[in-house]
């Protein structure tokens, strides 16, 4: 069943040993040229959890916005910071959830479907996403004001992007792994974006009920990580088999 999964990393080998880069790390761009592998659902393995809150429930930072009357109109009432979204089972929206070990040295087909970051009411939307290595990143500016999206990347090559009101959407992508890249506006510096560039498919971000699922896992041991831009990393190990789901729950502590 998993022949498929077996022959891509013996292929993969060979390729390396053949052009002498045997030591080429995976997260290089090598990772961004894909391949034709894609998550088998059907047959793979699954982790699913959740992301919960554990103590004094924080208080929202509310933004200020007065220093552009396009952004104050936007919002008849206070925004508050997405730093720490709390949902209201007392679980964690925005957090990211990845893979970060046990993979087989595969080359996963890259999705040509952009990754859309809209920047609506003075705030990206969404606050956290994911992509792959080589995925493109469609920028919107649904606003009547200018923007500016400038990741703040630490492995990848840095860029900034002016957009004004009108503009057609700018497309981007990473090609290194980098797990979270922070995204800021240089014009509205409360605007804040992550996004979690990863080599393979298996990744999530927690939504309104706080939960995650990963599928279409080969069978085998891994490193499952939680990272959050206020409260920081977490991992667990992980063992799935073929069409088995396990659960991998995590807690943060405020």
């Amino acid at each position: 069943m998993y022949k498929f999964w077996i022959g891509a990393v013996i292929a993969a080998s060979l390729a390396l040993v053949g052009c002498g880069n045997a030591e080429l790390p995976k997260t290089s761009e090598n990772s961004a040229i894909g391949g034709t592998a894609v998550p088998d659902e059907a047959n793979g393995g699954a982790v699913t959890g959740k992301v919960s809150f554990e103590g004094a429930k924080p208080t929202p930072r509310t933004i200020d916005m007065s220093a552009n009357p396009v952004c104050m109109r936007s919002h008849p009432t206070p925004v508050a910071s997405e730093e720490i979204v709390l949902n209201p089972n007392q679980t964690v929206k925005n957090a990211f959830v990845w893979v970060k070990s046990g993979l087989p040295d595969t080359k996963w087909k890259i999705p040509t479907t952009p990754v859309v970051l809209d920047q609506s009411g003075c705030m990206y939307t969404p606050h956290v996403f994911g992509v792959m290595t080589g995925q493109p990143i469609a920028m919107k500016n649904s606003d009547p004001t200018n923007h500016n999206i400038h990741p703040l990347t630490q492995v990848n090559q840095e860029w900034n992007q002016s957009q004004p009101p009108g503009s057609a959407d700018k497309a981007e992508s990473f090609h290194r792994q980098e797990v979270l890249i922070p995204i800021k506006c240089n014009i509205h510096p409360w605007m804040r974006a992550y996004v979690g560039v990863v080599s393979h498919p298996f990744f999530a971000v927690t939504g309104d009920d706080g939960t995650f699922t990963i599928k279409g896992l080969p069978p085998g041991t891994y490193t499952v990580e939680l990272v959050h831009e206020k409260y920081g990393k977490q991992e667990q190990q992980v063992t799935v088999g073929a069409k088995e789901s396990k659960t991998a729950d995590f807690t943060i502590k405020g």
